[in-house]
């Protein structure tokens, strides 16, 4: 079990960075954050968009900040989502991340497959 912030960042990230060779850019990549988005251009509502936000982690004051838009845009794939994984979500698509095991990383990595799937499925991804 992992209590270190420093510590479950780190993890997730190293979990995250293979996307960066599946067509995903790290806009940030620090000590304390990491973010992955597509740079595909790509129409969503109607309006073009040069890139569009995967997912990220980053180091808060009080829990490590996952932040996953695939959920934010697709809620119902919520109900796919194992409940002990669900009950860190906190708002739309921030999953705040206070103590990390095996169990919540496989969580977190299964959630990454599926929104991965998702933006294949819509060509914001190659």
């Amino acid at each position: 079990m992992k209590t270190d912030f420093v510590e479950i960042f780190q993890t997730i990230r190293a979990a995250m960075q293979p996307y960066e060779a599946l067509g995903f850019n790290d806009r940030v990549n620090s000590e304390t954050a990491y973010e992955l988005w597509s740079e595909k251009e790509v129409v969503i509502d109607g309006k073009k968009r040069l890139g569009w936000f995967f997912c990220s982690v980053v180091i808060m004051k009080n829990y490590v900040g996952f932040y996953f838009m695939p959920v934010y845009l697709e809620p119902e794939m919520k109900s796919t989502f194992d409940p002990k994984l669900l009950k860190h979500l906190k708002g739309k698509s921030c999953f705040h991340i206070k103590k990390l095991d095996f169990e919540l990383l496989s969580m977190i990595e299964g959630a990454m497959v599926e929104g991965f799937k998702l933006y294949k499925e819509k060509g914001w991804v190659d």
